[in-house]
């Protein structure tokens, strides 16, 4: 009989140890607001994720343009070409007169959201048949890509 008493005992302590349950929403206002991901959806030229604006600068920055030279030879040359031809990916020619800056480094940084809730990139998705792999890049290296990307569309 002792150790089913003990059980009940620690059974009570353990209950009265725990946090209580919310009582109502307030407690938790993540829970009633959307995430900063999804917020964005607001302009969809903007696509999905953190980069909600880029400020662009002419001339272009050089040191970004070579380090991301330096991206694209690593991690995305396999699968898109500088030109318009299409190889597993979109080619990238003219990508910064088509798109806004911060849909196209949202794309880099949050690809899974992208090809799951932004209508562009589910085309893009349909027409290469090909999930983009995530680089797990950061928004500084995004922004590098976007400055080399701008280099290769011609502007200086």
């Amino acid at each position: 009989m002792k150790p089913y008493l003990t059980g009940i005992v620690c059974l009570t302590l353990l209950a009265s140890c725990a946090p209580d349950k919310p009582k109502n929403i307030e407690e938790f206002p993540d829970q009633s607001t959307k995430s900063a991901v999804e917020d964005v959806i607001s302009d969809p030229t903007k696509g999905l994720g953190a980069i909600k604006t880029v400020t662009l600068k002419t001339p272009l920055e050089l040191d970004r343009v070579s380090r991301g030279l330096a991206i694209y030879d690593m991690k995305c040359s396999a699968c898109h070409k500088l030109t318009a031809q299409r190889v597993v990916g979109p080619g990238w020619k003219d990508i910064t007169k088509r798109r806004q800056p911060e849909w196209v480094m949202n794309m880099i940084t949050n690809i899974d959201m992208m090809l799951e809730k932004d209508p562009e990139a589910q085309k893009l998705l349909e027409l290469c048949l090909m999930r983009m792999p995530n680089q797990n890049m950061s928004i500084g290296d995004a922004r590098d890509v976007l400055e080399f990307m701008r280099q290769n569309d011609g502007e200086k």
